[in-house]
Parts: C-alpha cells; sequence; structure tokens
C-alpha cells in the first residue's frame, strides 16, 4: 500500500525542538498537503495539537511507519509557506542563528488568513410609477425608515449600504424588509484592503507631473542605464549608488523600476523609518498609479494580508515599506532597491538577527533579481565591497540644479562656554534662527541622540573618559562609577577633568522637551513642531507632522534622527545641530560612522529650495576627524580614516565579529556557561580573536543576568562554522541533562554594543 510521509517543523520556539519530525499523511489530506502547508499535528506525550509547517513530503519512512502518527488536520486559516519560504528560513538559521520556526516565521510576511473586505450597496429594483406608489404606501402607513430610504433610492438609482446604515440612520432590518417586498436587492462586491490614500489633488499632480516626468543629467542617466543593461545581459552583481544629498537617488529609483516594469518584473523598495513611508509613496505614486503598495508595522492585518495577496496575483509592481517588505511574495522579482542602506534599522534585533542587505542578496539569488543599494553616506562594509570590486558602484557628485551643497560652520562649545554661553544655543545659531524668523524661511533643530548612554565628558576642555584598554568611551553607572562595556574595565567616577582640571565634567543630558521650551523662551513668536517618539505615537502622527512643516503651517521643526532621513522641505535654509557629540562618545566601535552620517545627513536637509542652506554643529570636539569630514561633506575623507582603524582593530568590514549573548536567573550559571563555552573557542584555534566572556554593557535586564563574548576573524564563513560548534557544543549539554534556565544568542556584525 503505497504511503505519504510529511517532515514537518513544529511551530515550538525551542532549541531542543529546533529540527524537523515525520508524520504519516492520511489518505483523505493527500489532495491537501504540500510542501508549505500549515498542518495540525498531535505532538508530545498528550498528543496535543500543535500548528505545523510541512517542510518537505516523501514515500519512505525514516522510522518505523506503526510508530509514526498521522497529521489531523489542515490548518485553514493560516497561510502556506512557499517553499521558496522555507528554504529562505532555513539559510537564514544556518547564516545568524535561530531557531527554525523563528526563522520561517519572520519570512512569513502574514500569519492568518483575513476574510476579503465586502462592499454593499442596495439597488432598486421597482420602475418610477412601482416606487412612488409603495413610497407613498409606506408614508401612509408611517413606516418613516423605509419611506427614507425610497426617496433616496428615487433618486439615485443605488446607494452604498455604509451611507445608508450611517448617515441615514437605516436598519439593516429594515433594508431586509423591503428586500423581501422585491423593492430593492444587496448587491456585493469584495474587494482588497488598499492602505495607499491619495487625494483627488495628488491624483491631479500625478498626471501633471508625469507628463512633465524629470530629465536625469548624465550621472542619474548613467546609473540607470548601467544597471539595466547588466540585468539584460543577465549580470546579477550587487549595485551601490553613492549620491550626495540632494543627488536625485529617487529619480535613479524611478527609472530603474519603470525599466524592470517594461520587462514584466516587480520592485521591492525599502526605506528605514516608516516616517518616509508617506512621502516615498507620494513620489512613487506619481510614476506607477495604484501599481504601488507600502507594508509596514502601522497596517491592520487585514490591510497586510491583502497587500499580499495583491502581490502574488501581480495587481502590483512596487512594494515600498521597512525591512519586513522585503518578503513580499512577489513571483516575478527583478529589483530590491535598499534606500538609506546604512540606517542600523535594516538590521533585525530579535532572532534571527538578519541584516536586510545580505538577505536581500539571497532573495534576489533565489529569484534571478538584482539588488541595488543607495545612500548618501554608505556603511562601511557597503562602500569596502564596492572597492574591492564585490559591487559595482556608481557615484552621484552633482546636487540637482539650483541645489547647492550648505555652508557648513562648527561651532566649539567649550569657547561659548568660557565666554559665559550656557545656553542650548551658540550665539551664531541664535543669531541665524533670528534671521530666518524675520525672513519668513524655515529651520530645522536636530538633537543628535542616537546612541546615548552616558557618557563623561570635560565642558571646559572637551575631554571624554575612556577606557585605557579600548578605544570606546567609558560609561556612567549607579553611584558614578565607570564602566567600559568591551572588556569589563571599571574606575571609580571623576569630580575634576584629569586633563585641565576642570570642575565642569559630568554625563552628558538633553532631551527635545527641554529643547522646545528653551525654544519657547528665545523665540516666543516661533511656531515650533517636535517629533520625537513621544509625538509620533499614533498611526498617522508621522504624516501629519511633516505635512504640517511642508505646508508651512511652522517656522522650526524640532527633533531626533527622523526629522533628518531623506526629508525634502524646500523652504529650509537652516539647519542646526545642537549636540553632535552625544553619538560620539559612545561605547560601540561604530560611532564615528553614525556621527559622520548623521550629521551629513542632517546637514544635507538645508537648501534644497532656490535659497542657499546653511548648517550650524555645535560640538565639544570641534577637532575629531568624523565632524571635521561631515563640515566637509567628504565621505572619501571620513572612510579612508576610518578604515584604517577599523583594519588596525580587526573590527567590520575588515574583518568578521560573532556576539555571544548569554543569560541566565541565576548569575553564577550564566557566567559559568559563557566562560564554558569561551573556553571552547580558546581551544578550537589559534586564528579566531576572542574577548571576553564579560558582562554585557546593560548587565542585567528584569533580572536576568548578560553576558558577552566577541568573536573576530576575517573570514564569515569561519564565524558561522563557530556558531555551528557552539550550538552542537549546547545540543549534546542539553542530551545530558546539563542545561538550566539559560539562553544563547548570536549575533553577526552586531551594529549595536551589549
Amino acid at each position: 500500500m503505497e504511503r505519504k510521509y510529511a517532515d514537518i517543523i513544529i511551530d515550538i520556539s525551542h532549541e531542543k525542538l529546533d529540527k524537523t519530525f515525520q508524520y504519516v499523511v492520511p489518505e483523505r489530506l493527500w489532495e491537501k498537503v504540500e510542501a508549505g502547508t500549515c498542518v495540525l499535528v498531535p505532538f508530545g506525550k498528550g498528543n496535543r495539537l500543535r500548528k505545523g509547517y510541512v517542510a518537505s513530503i516523501g514515500r519512505q519512512a525514516a522510522y518505523a511507519p506503526e510508530k509514526l502518527k498521522e497529521i489531523a488536520d489542515v490548518e485553514e486559516n493560516a497561510i502556506s509557506a512557499e517553499e521558496r519560504y522555507i528554504a529562505l528560513a532555513a539559510w537564514m538559521k544556518e547564516q545568524y542563528g535561530s531557531t527554525l520556526i523563528a526563522a520561517l516565521k519572520t519570512v512569513l510576511p502574514i500569519k492568518q488568513k483575513v476574510k476579503k473586505l465586502e462592499r454593499k450597496s442596495c439597488r432598486l429594483l421597482l420602475d418610477a410609477g412601482a416606487a412612488e406608489e409603495l413610497l407613498r404606501n409606506c408614508e401612509a402607513k408611517r413606516q418613516t425608515a423605509k419611506a427614507r430610504l425610497l426617496k433616496e433610492l428615487i433618486r439615485a438609482g443605488e446607494l452604498p449600504m455604509p451611507l445608508i446604515t450611517g448617515k441615514l440612520h437605516i436598519s439593516s432590518q429594515t433594508v431586509k424588509s423591503l428586500e423581501g417586498q422585491g423593492a430593492l436587492e444587496v448587491l456585493s462586491e469584495s474587494s482588497y484592503r488598499n492602505p495607499v490614500r491619495i487625494t483627488d489633488h495628488a491624483e491631479d499632480a500625478r498626471m501633471e507631473a508625469y507628463k512633465r516626468k524629470k530629465r536625469l543629467n548624465g550621472e542619474q542617466q548613467a546609473a540607470a542605464d548601467g544597471i539595466l543593461a547588466d540585468f539584460e545581459a543577465g549580470r546579477r552583481d550587487t549595485c551601490l549608488i553613492h549620491g550626495i544629498t540632494g543627488s536625485g537617488k529617487t529619480e535613479v529609483y524611478l527609472e530603474i523600476i519603470e525599466g524592470m516594469i517594461k520587462r514584466g518584473r516587480q520592485a521591492i523598495v525599502l526605506i528605514p523609518e516608516i516616517a518616509l513611508t508617506y512621502q516615498t509613496l507620494l513620489r512613487f505614486y506619481v510614476r506607477f498609479g495604484d501599481r504601488v503598495s507600502v507594508m509596514n508595522s502601522t497596517l491592520s492585518q487585514g490591510e497586510k494580508y491583502d497587500q499580499c495577496e495583491r502581490a502574488k496575483k501581480g495587481e502590483i509592481d512596487v512594494m515600498i515599506g521597512p525591512r519586513s517588505a522585503l518578503f513580499t511574495p512577489f513571483s516575478r522579482l527583478g529589483v530590491i532597491i535598499i534606500d538609506e542602506e546604512h540606517e542600523s534599522t535594516y538590521k533585525s534585533e530579535s532572532m534571527p538577527k538578519y541584516h536586510a542587505r545580505e538577505t536581500a542578496e539571497k532573495i534576489a539569488s533565489m529569484q534571478d533579481a538584482v539588488v541595488v543599494l543607495g545612500s548618501a553616506t554608505p556603511s562601511l562594509e557597503a562602500y569596502y565591497r564596492a572597492k574591492n570590486g564585490k559591487y559595482k558602484l556608481y557615484e552621484l557628485k552633482q546636487r540637482q540644479p539650483g541645489k547647492e551643497l550648505p555652508s557648513v560652520s562648527t561651532v566649539d562649545l567649550r569657547e561659548e562656554l568660557r565666554q559665559g554661553n550656557r545656553s542650548i544655543f551658540s550665539r551664531k545659531l541664535k543669531g541665524l534662527l533670528e534671521e530666518r524668523l524675520e525672513k519668513g524661511e524655515q529651520s530645522i533643530l536636530f538633537l543628535n541622540r542616537r546612541g546615548y548612554a552616558g557618557f563623561v565628558s570635560c565642558r571646559s576642555c572637551g575631554y571624554v573618559m575612556k577606557c585605557p584598554h579600548c578605544d570606546v568611551s567609558l560609561s556612567e553607572h549607579a553611584g558614578g562609577k565607570l564602566v567600559c562595556h568591551y572588556c569589563g574595565y571599571t574606575r571609580p567616577g571623576v569630580e575634576k577633568c584629569p586633563e585641565c582640571g576642570s570642575k565642569y565634567i559630568l554625563g552628558f543630558r538633553a532631551g527635545t522637551q527641554q529643547i522646545e521650551e528653551a525654544v519657547h523662551r528665545e523665540f516666543p513668536k516661533a511656531r515650533v513642531l517636535r517629533m520625537d517618539a513621544d509625538s509620533t505615537r499614533t498611526k498617522d502622527s508621522y504624516e501629519e507632522i511633516l505635512n504640517s512643516f511642508a505646508n508651512g503651517e511652522a517656522d522650526i521643526l524640532l527633533g531626533t534622527q527622523m526629522i533628518v532621513k531623506g526629508h525634502d522641505f524646500p523652504d529650509v535654509t537652516l539647519v542646526g545641530i545642537l549636540a553632535a557629540d552625544l553619538s560620539l562618545h559612545v561605547n560601540d566601535y561604530r560611532a564615528g560612522e553614525r556621527t559622520f552620517q548623521l550629521l551629513t545627513q542632517a546637514a544635507g536637509r538645508a537648501g534644497r529650495g532656490k535659497n542657499p542652506g546653511e548648517v550650524v554643529i555645535q560640538t565639544y570636539d570641534p577637532g575629531h576627524y568624523s565632524i571635521v569630514h561631515a563640515a566637509n561633506q567628504d565621505y572619501l575623507g571620513f572612510y579612508e580614516e576610518e578604515i584604517m582603524y577599523r583594519e588596525m582593530l580587526l573590527y567590520p568590514p575588515a574583518a568578521h565579529m560573532l556576539a555571544i549573548l548569554t543569560a541566565s536567573p541565576v548569575e553564577e550559571e550564566g557566567m559559568r556557561l559563557a566562560e564554558k563555552i569561551g573556553g571552547l573557542l580558546k581551544e578550537s584555534g589559534g586564528d579566531l580573536h576572542v574577548i571576553g566572556p564579560a558582562a554585557a554593557s546593560v548587565g542585567k535586564i528584569q533580572d536576568i543576568y548578560r553576558f558577552m563574548i566577541y568573536v573576530k576573524h576575517k573570514d564569515g564563513g569561519r564565524l558561522v562554522e563557530v556558531k555551528n560548534a557552539v550550538e552542537a557544543f549546547l545540543e549534546k549539554r542539553q542530551e545530558m541533562g546539563e542545561a538550566g534556565k539559560e539562553t544563547v544568542q548570536f549575533d553577526f556584525d552586531p551594529l549595536r554594543s551589549y
């Protein structure tokens, strides 16, 4: 007798169960069960029904057939995983370290099927004479609701149900009664939810803008033509577009996508922040109309489900969104564009800790597509690969006509302090703000808080307390204790600056609300908008704030990094960067890179219209190379200096790094396991550079103790082998009954310190 067997991934995220389990496929389910199908299976001692995903179907039993359990049923409401998703999940598990089910859930853009949206309407069936007679009859019997509905239907012929039950306040019972009398019929039409809400005005603007489509300059056209020509010739090299702020990278993306659509292909456009979605969407809608959609965390489950269904059916050509949009189920994918590719939001902070850049390259290889990266300040990883020939580099060095780079001034806050100015605003910035307010021009005030971790610096000379063993700042802990989060070095806090003896040495503290109050004190007539995590909690708050500022309803936009990424405000002629140091002296080897990127991106918001722009960078460390190069808008100068430090210290991209986090509710057990893993790594060969174990920078979170090991090697594949060896060690430990409540996580080339 012929039998079918299914290897199934059980929906339990636990290392002990991180494998497939074989089940018999009963004959009644042969037509329904295939690779990717979500099924219900009896699992464990009590044979409790669990969800699982079919990884593969075969005719051979791996165990004695009589010992295998049967699949109970197919889970009708769950989304099936296509075979390519299972293959991608297996790659992510191997590449980044996680359970297979966690990886599979990551690549499934939606988890549950959702009912289609039904649009109901009522249509009059009677001719004019019969309808008027019925109306008079209803009025005579004082059936006011029926009479009201009949009047409207005689006038309009057909009415949408929401208008009938909402504006006309007519119950569904009244509708049913008239339907029973043969006076009307209820029509039902299923439709997809569409999160793209474009106004009529925007639609008119779309048609007008399409007629006068921008002509690309020579650099832009060369980039678009080169990428499309390579695609046509079968070459699939990842491409990096390095374009200065205002050079028109988006126009190049639009040209590439149009070329792909002409070839019958589809496009995914990744953007770093939800805040950019609407503004970016409008630019794409102008070119491609309703063949564009969005995918982000603000959408309802129904909206997400419908966008995936539209993508599967080929009803859309372009999907825009943050990292999760990468897994849009297009069947004819041609290009994945990652805008602002340097942004850390492209790295997942939950298991598996994948990076969108490498995952996009894997998806592209599976679907015969190409990856295009774009940034004014590329990540060192991307530019390093471009310089070494792994990526194809296109450079846009010209701003679009009439949009010259702004002039940049650096203000030394130590000098301001010496001259008695203890205000948040330097004298230069205050004067320029007053000038802009008088002229009716707009300004942006950017508080550079990214990576803020309580570093300690001297306000008199700019000296920063650093670890003597690592090139990172010490972090201030409770009681004033200073700690290095890389090697564990600790020292007491200081009352005087070791460099100049000043008593003005302390941790830096600043917040957007305090700065907003200061703006109102200094400029009481100024209209101010604040954009930060607190002011953008609701679904449409990003769009509302950005639209208000773009429409000239405020003079000053104040905020954190979300206000300096990709926005185009032509009336902004001044950008003030209030605290350049906050992202500079943090416990992270990427601090210089992040500071340079943020300052350059912030400076790029000024002078994008007809008037020239000006930028003021306020800092206690004006001589730091990242600030000097940012002020000069000199990416290459910064890259050459930063990559030299990375090569000397074996940091990415000159080498690869694996972070291994051990966590336990019992401090001693967590440290013991971390030491065992560290010992295993140090014994496995002298080619590895092992740092730790040591307490993590945040040593305890919710009563869970955390310990870190960092492993460096020039070959990323060697670190995958290290991860596999540690996983094998943990599995053996589990089998021998030695495991407690400890957990272990892996992070390749981490973008943040632990």
